[in-house]
């Protein structure tokens, strides 16, 4: 009986022990992931407020590429005005302007590759997206209400819900639009869907492992709902997340 009794504290103890465990990986990721985690904007000096928030990005490589969305660059700069694009850095009231340069666009896959100049920033890993399974509990950083409260880097938990087509056949010709049509007569190709709730400025934020910090996906908010949910009214509680293999390829120059 004793034997049992103390078979049994020390299965308690070890699951006890478990769950800070996983709470305290968790809290070392987020610290590592937040560094790399950049909002997207221009600035231009005459206009107020001087900076423009357009949605989020993250450090990759030799720490001087950025990735986003192809979406949240602007269509066209004010040169007249000066005004430039750039990452902005650091957290709270007094966030850090860098000017950047776009390097690459991937249009079909609403990605965008930034470079900038100066001291490199910290950087994320791209981890293998081939190999994440529905199911599993993954997690994104990003800025979802973008300056408005300052800068503040904000992490949600998402279960990878379902890896679905980006475009599905309407049920009648009425429910397809331009961009609907456009999409599937390009080559389909799987999106991410999750089950936590983004916002407009999530657009770019990193989907990561929440064991190691590995990026396997970008947060889309834009494109993709604009063509999956064309024909849904009021939608809420779904995320859709661009697989990070098309970030390497977009590096990589395919």
């Amino acid at each position: 009986m004793l034997n049992r009794f103390r078979c049994a504290c020390l299965t308690v103890s070890a699951l006890c022990a478990a769950v800070p465990a996983s709470a305290q990986d968790m809290v070392d990721v987020i610290k590592r992931v937040k560094p790399a985690v950049v909002a997207i904007g221009t600035f231009q000096q005459t206009r107020s407020p001087s900076a423009d928030f357009r949605g989020t990005g993250f450090a990759v490589g030799d720490g001087l590429s950025v990735i986003t969305n192809a979406h949240v660059l602007p269509a066209s700069l004010n040169t007249d005005q000066k005004e430039m694009l750039g990452i902005i850095t650091g957290e709270g009231a007094n966030p850090t302007f860098r000017v950047a340069m776009v390097a690459g666009v991937d249009r079909e896959h609403d990605l965008a590759h930034l470079r900038i100049s100066g001291a490199p920033l910290p950087v994320l890993q791209l981890q293998d997206s081939e190999k994440v399974e529905e199911g599993e509990e993954l997690a994104f950083t990003g800025f979802p209400l973008g300056m408005l409260l300052g800068m503040r880097h904000v992490t949600h938990r998402a279960m990878l819900s379902a890896i679905t087509p980006i475009a599905i056949p309407a049920s009648n010709a009425r429910q397809l639009d331009a961009k609907t049509i456009a999409q599937m007569q390009r080559s389909p190709f799987a999106v991410f869907q999750l089950d936590g709730t983004a916002y407009p400025g999530n657009s770019g934020s990193p989907v990561f492992d929440p064991k190691t910090g590995g990026v396997v996906g970008i947060i889309n908010m834009v494109y993709v709902k604009g063509v999956k949910e064309n024909a849904i009214s009021n939608p809420s509680g779904i995320t859709y997340a661009i697989p990070g293999k098309y970030i390497t390829r977009l590096l990589n120059g395919k």
